[in-house]
């Protein structure tokens, strides 16, 4: 007779395909079932948060429902922080965990609802009676309000028959937010007739744009206003025209980018929450620019916004389309005349810095050079995400994701590389981190390298340091030894879980990368680079950040 684990694991099964996630006490009988009686993968790692960190990544790449697990009280506290990210970086995810039993908390047990509910998700616990429908109320939760959902299994009530599984209910999700009010189609017409008449049109897509569906629209409507495009670090490759995109904006854009931005009359943002990276510190648009956003969110995000749209972005896009064709306008004709590949131009470094490490930027650019194209990139978090952002250009926002940046975290790298990897399984996956990070994260190295294999790559930018912190707080004179990390031999860690490691101290140890990318991936191992880079040079990011809190 079906136990309720098996009612929530089948359940579960109608709408995912993957679990990762740590096995426990409480979390057995429910991955006995999903092994039992489910087509569904589970993918074990090392930490509970990698477990939400891979799932995370997974969505991210793969789009969909993400699925992860761990067992009560110690195990489901390892989860916060990761689970505090996804809340941060709106990622459906249901995170199926154990929970202390009927009869009241035990000695390790801890209240799990509260501590969920305390960093942005919502808790459901399954009964005898209505595991199924609860899953499905969980199920739909996530997937209505783009957030992590916590699934309780009462330990004593794991194991309990319950019957056959019933027929749940397919979740009802909220149809796209069309701009179809009088008060919507106004705005829309209004839009429609400012971008008609700008002469210098800006077009701004984040990751909302392209979780919308947006990408085609928003290339109809940049050819029919003439518009120069820009995205944020996650809505990168959004526009389908490159040769008229400016790039990222904020910290990671090119200097001539940034400044032929605030030339534009009018600028539309799309699916953008406009933080305070997005915006240059307030600084991104000139004062005379008519900022106007479309997004899903109830107001405006950012005081510089003008005028504000709550609409789907790809609706929103695809009315406007229409409404300028209803009113015969013409392009602009200024994004022709711009030199985008000048102002995308970087500085790619002295090669060696002042204290004879490695100059990080000129080891990003060759790296960029050799990186297979077909790749995904996965970035930790820390000072280093300058260089991966500025030099590692990607096809698409789902192959350049940041899990840790919404919640300011680092540590979380190597697990994103498991869901990644399985989200993508053609594809090369290049996780960027630096040493502090690395080390926080090492238990999930090697889920990294068993389940990536010859398609994983790690870049370990190894400063010997907290860089952010050094370039920050080592500046306004803070006491310097807690910012510092000993040299780690993170290539020998590396070689110690099967993959290849190698230190690079010269570029010429990159030839290393090179022969590795030249082979095809069933026939070469994991590999991470252990760069050895200089902590004095200061990525532009991290500039916009000391000029501000200075």
């Amino acid at each position: 007779m079906p136990t309720v684990s098996a009612h929530v694991a089948q359940t579960l099964a109608g709408h995912i395909d993957h679990v990762f996630g740590v096995m426990g006490n409480g979390n057995a009988h429910f991955l006995d079932a999903l092994e039992r009686s489910t087509d569904v993968s589970f993918t074990a790692v090392r930490h509970e948060a990698g477990g939400v960190v891979a799932a995370d990544a997974y969505h991210r790449a793969g789009g969909g429902l993400a699925a992860a697990t761990a067992t009560y009280g110690a195990g489901f506290t390892n989860t916060l922080t990761a689970l505090a990210e996804a809340v941060q970086a709106h990622v459906p995810l249901v995170l199926v965990v154990g929970d202390e039993p009927t009869s009241g908390p035990r000695p390790w047990d801890v209240d799990q609802i509260a501590l969920a509910s305390a960093v942005g998700a919502r808790t459901y616990t399954v009964g005898r009676a209505d595991a199924a429908a609860t899953t499905v109320i969980a199920i739909e939760h996530a997937l209505s309000y783009r957030v992590p959902t916590v699934l309780a299994i009462p330990y004593d009530v794991a194991k309990l028959e319950a019957g056959p599984v019933p027929a749940a209910p397919e979740p009802r999700l909220p149809t796209p937010l069309a701009p179809t009010s009088p008060f919507a189609r106004a705005a829309v017409d209004d839009l429609a007739g400012v971008l008609a008449a700008a002469e210098r049109p800006l077009l701004l897509a984040g990751r909302g744009a392209w979780v919308a569906g947006a990408a085609s629209a928003l290339g109809e409507l940049a050819d029919a206003t003439g518009a120069l495009t820009a995205t944020t670090a996650l809505g990168r490759g959004v526009f389908p025209r490159p040769e008229y995109d400016l790039g990222v904006t904020g910290g990671f854009g090119a200097e001539g980018a940034m400044a032929r931005i605030r030339e534009a009359d009018v600028a539309v943002v799309f699916g953008a929450s406009l933080n305070q990276f997005t915006m240059r510190f307030g600084e991104l648009f000139a004062p005379g620019t008519r900022v106007v956003q479309i997004d899903t969110a109830p107001a405006a995000t950012h005081p510089h916004v003008g005028g504000f749209l709550r609409a789907d972005a790809a609706s929103a896009a695809r009315a406007l389309v229409d409404a300028l064709r209803s009113r015969g306008a013409s392009a602009s004709g200024w994004r022709e005349s711009v030199d985008v590949a000048g102002l995308r131009a970087r500085d790619d470094g002295d090669g060696v810095a002042s204290d004879g490490r490695l100059d990080p930027r000129t080891v990003a650019a060759r790296i960029g050079e050799l990186l297979p194209a077909d790749r995904v990139v996965v970035s930790d978090g820390g000072h280093f995400i300058g260089w991966a952002n500025m030099y590692w250009p990607v096809a698409s926002p789902d192959r350049m994701m940041m899990v840790g940046t919404a919640y300011q975290s680092i540590g979380l790298g190597f697990p994103s590389v498991p869901g990644a990897a399985l989200a993508k399984p053609t594809s090369t996956v290049v996780l960027t981190t630096g040493d502090g990070g690395g080390l926080m994260a090492l238990a999930d190295l090697e889920s990294a390298v068993r389940v990536a294999g010859g398609r994983g790559l790690a870049v370990v930018w190894n400063d010997r340091a907290y860089g952010a912190e050094v370039h920050l707080y080592g500046l306004q004179g803070l006491a310097r030894a807690p910012m510092l990390i000993p040299e780690v031999d993170f290539a020998g860690l590396a070689r110690a879980v099967g993959a290849e490691g190698v230190v690079v101290r010269g570029l010429e140890d990159l030839d290393a990368l090179a022969r590795w990318a030249s082979l095809p991936a069933s026939d070469r191992p994991f590999l991470l680079l252990d760069v050895r880079i200089s902590a004095t040079v200061v990525a532009p990011y991290q500039e916009e950040i000391i000029r501000v809190n200075s």
